[in-house]
């Protein structure tokens, strides 16, 4: 049996001010692509399905025709929680005519799956509280998969019983996990357990969180150890870190896939993918990463001369910047109009300025007695090695003149 693990689509997402729909719009064919090409059985998508909880029309879009088509007009099961970034009411929302089409959403922690039968295709089997089984026509033997969406400290005391907070969500989760694993997860079929959390190997380094990713904190209870999933549990699905990992602490693989595409500088020249593993009942299973290709790069770049950044700008098209650019002096409009007029995905600029002059033996004493305006043009002499031309002190002249606006 095959099934495809990814997570973190984050549809909807920009990079400051950049859109990246059609970027996500190519990745998920991409991703699509793979599933039919390798005649996939089960998809699961581990949460962070979009980057808010109230996603554009288009990012919503794009999600139902995307899971359409993994979903193979129902013949596929698609199986999507809900991350830290989703709504959970949201994903739950669409959840009567999903089952049409084969999707299977799921919103909030031990939430219990309604049975179901899709026409000319699969079955839930079983239901409980955080579980579902999967029977598969061409397979005689079921697939389990015990379930966990993110799950903030509101709703962990709604739904898992959290008492007090010195009881951690690590032994909380543990016992759910054990409990519904020793009562539905035998030998004579696939156990997997998928779920959106920061999961850790016990007395292992910290993981690092993408830059701008919303950080996973649940009340005084943040670490889950993989050591807590169950000894049934062949291999568990995970989402929430960007970056392709298997964290180990467990007998099986335990996976974060990666997101699709690159969404802060931080994950720049970060190998993206998603995950194929093929599993049997009572055996280890088999996984490989399956690079994807689609999206723009990512990259942190420095230079200190303009010509040699104009020169990588225009070698690189299709990629998105964060450009440092490192000199002795101010840099001039004429030289951001050089390197803007060069590629059109420049995300940030930043100017590094090394004055030669101004050492610790020539830093002079400041007046605070001036006009702002003076201390102003001795702030910047001493900061950027030059006196600020006359646009910028128009600048800092309506700056200062501007009336804050109050509401009435």
């Amino acid at each position: 049996m095959k099934i495809l693990h990814t997570a973190d689509w984050h549809l909807g997402k920009k990079l400051d001010y950049f859109s990246r729909l059609d970027e996500q719009r190519d990745v998920l064919n991409e991703i699509t692509d793979i599933a039919n090409r390798e005649d996939v059985d089960v998809v699961v998508i581990a949460g962070d399905i979009f980057d808010t909880f109230n996603p554009p029309v288009e990012a919503v879009e794009l999600l139902y025709k995307t899971l359409r088509c993994l979903s193979n007009n129902g013949q596929r099961p698609v199986i999507v929680i809900a991350g830290n970034h989703d709504s959970a009411d949201r994903i739950d929302a669409p959840d009567i005519l999903a089952r049409e089409c084969g999707i299977i959403f799921i919103g909030y922690p031990k939430a219990q799956v309604t049975a179901f039968e899709v026409q000319h295709g699969y079955a839930i089997s079983k239901t409980d509280e955080g579980f579902i089984e999967l029977l598969l026509p061409r397979y005689d033997y079921p697939i389990r998969f015990i379930h966990t969406p993110f799950a903030n400290e509101l709703r962990l005391r709604q739904f898992l019983g959290l008492d007090g907070k010195e009881q951690k969500l690590n032994e909380v989760l543990h016992q759910h996990w054990q409990t519904v694993a020793d009562k539905h997860c035998d030998k004579r079929g696939v156990n997997m357990l998928t779920a959106h959390l920061y999961m850790l190997k016990r007395g292992g380094q910290l993981l690092e969180e993408p830059e701008g990713e919303k950080p996973i904190k649940v009340g005084h209870a943040d670490l889950i150890y993989s050591d807590g999933i169950p000894p049934q549990i062949q291999y568990t699905a995970l989402g929430h870190l960007h970056r392709f990992q298997e964290i180990g602490g467990h007998g099986s693989p335990v996976v974060y896939s990666s997101s699709p595409l690159a969404y802060s500088f931080s994950e720049a020249g970060q190998e993206k993918g998603v995950v194929l593993v093929e599993a049997v009942p009572g055996q280890s299973v088999r996984y490989n990463k399956i690079p994807l290709q689609s999206g723009r790069r990512l990259h942190r770049k420095r230079f200190m001369d303009i010509d040699e950044a104009v020169i990588w700008l225009q070698a690189n098209p299709y990629t998105l910047v964060e450009l440092t650019l490192i000199s002795n002096t101010f840099v001039s409009s004429g030289a951001l109009k050089r390197i803007h007029e060069a590629h059109d995905g420049i995300i940030h600029v930043i100017p590094v300025v090394k004055s030669e002059e101004m050492t610790e033996d020539k830093v002079q004493s400041i007046n605070l007695d001036q006009e702002v305006d003076a201390l102003f043009k001795d702030y910047f002499q001493y900061r950027f090695g030059q006196e600020p031309n006359a646009e910028i002190m128009q600048l800092l002249n309506e700056v200062m003149n501007s009336e804050t606006e109050t509401e009435e």
